[in-house]
């Protein structure tokens, strides 16, 4: 009888041969999948900061998708802005028509208190029998000086019957630097609310005026550095430290303001060079102007107050 061979028990069975390994390549295949899935996850965690990280590797930064690119973008406020300047100060500024036994003068000035009181020029009513105020609406009010200091070209006047006009904010002439850049409105030539910018283009010029307003011709009789600009100044005279700014000022913008970036009434517009074109008449602004310092103002602004001529 032939034997057969044991076959052993069941659980004795070696297992099912092992699968044959993957190729090598498949496995290197997968790989950048799988790490192309991980950092995409983080990625998703972490916001930007997956571009930061490489831009800090490659040595190029830029900003968080969140914020846009870095670089000049027009701003979504006008605040430090020419046209911010002139939009919240604009409201401010008054024109102001004087009749006087010479005839009449135009000029500007700014309001500095809600019941209609207004700073100016001296120069500018001296001698006036009737004032009128035009405001930057256009409405307009009859006005009656209250106080003048003729040493500072300096004048206060009231407007009659008006209430809640919005006063110019008054800044600290002490703290400019020549460089800074300035704003004047005013009404050169008749010409209301017009804007000109520049910067300060020095400090503490001594500048020589007339006191009387028939010495006053339009183009503004001045000396500085013993010279005389734009006519004869006459035998009264006063002199005043004054800010030089190169923004353009011409006949009309004297009373008016010279603002700071912030909005801040620096100094009242007071005198420019216009030197005579070929015909004989003014040329206009070359960016030679002067201006009362605002702490001049506010000095003397209890003394006009007062209803004091000086």
């Amino acid at each position: 009888m032939t034997d057969f061979p044991q076959t052993p028990p069941h659980s004795s069975w070696p297992p099912f041969p092992p699968q044959p390994p993957e190729p090598q390549q498949h496995r290197r295949a997968r790989r950048p999948v799988a790490l192309i899935v991980a950092v995409a996850i983080a990625a998703a965690a972490i916001g930007g900061g997956a571009a930061t990280l490489l831009d800090g590797v490659t040595g190029q930064q830029s900003a968080p998708a969140s914020q846009g690119v870095n670089g000049t973008t027009v701003s979504t406020s006008s605040a430090g802005t020419v046209a911010g300047v002139a939009q919240a100060v604009s409201p401010s500024i008054v024109e102001i028509s004087a009749n006087t036994g010479a005839g009449a003068s135009t000029g500007s000035g700014v309001i500095i208190s809600e019941g209609g009181e207004v700073i100016t020029n001296n120069h500018v009513v001296s001698g006036a029998a009737a004032v009128k105020v035009q405001l930057s609406d256009g409405k307009s009010y009859d006005a009656e000086v209250t106080g003048t200091d003729a040493s500072k070209d300096l004048a206060l006047i009231k407007i009659k019957g008006a209430s809640g006009l919005k006063p110019a904010a008054l800044g600290d002439s002490s703290k400019l630097r020549v460089g800074e850049e300035v704003v004047a409105i005013g009404s050169p030539e008749g010409l209301t609310g017009t804007v000109t910018s520049g910067i300060v283009s020095a400090l503490d010029r001594d500048v020589t005026v007339g006191k009387e307003r028939e010495s006053q011709q339009q183009e503004w009789p001045f000396e500085f550095g013993g010279r005389e600009f734009n006519g004869d100044t006459g035998d009264s005279r006063t002199t005043y430290k004054a800010i030089q700014t190169d923004a353009s000022l011409n006949p009309g913008n004297s009373g008016g303001a010279l603002i700071n970036m912030r909005g801040e009434i620096i100094g009242i517009n007071s005198a420019m060079y216009a030197p005579s074109a070929a015909n004989g008449s003014a040329a206009g602004s070359v960016g030679l102007g002067f201006a009362i310092p605002v702490n001049t103002m506010k000095g003397v602004l209890g003394d006009l107050r007062s209803g004091e001529s000086i």
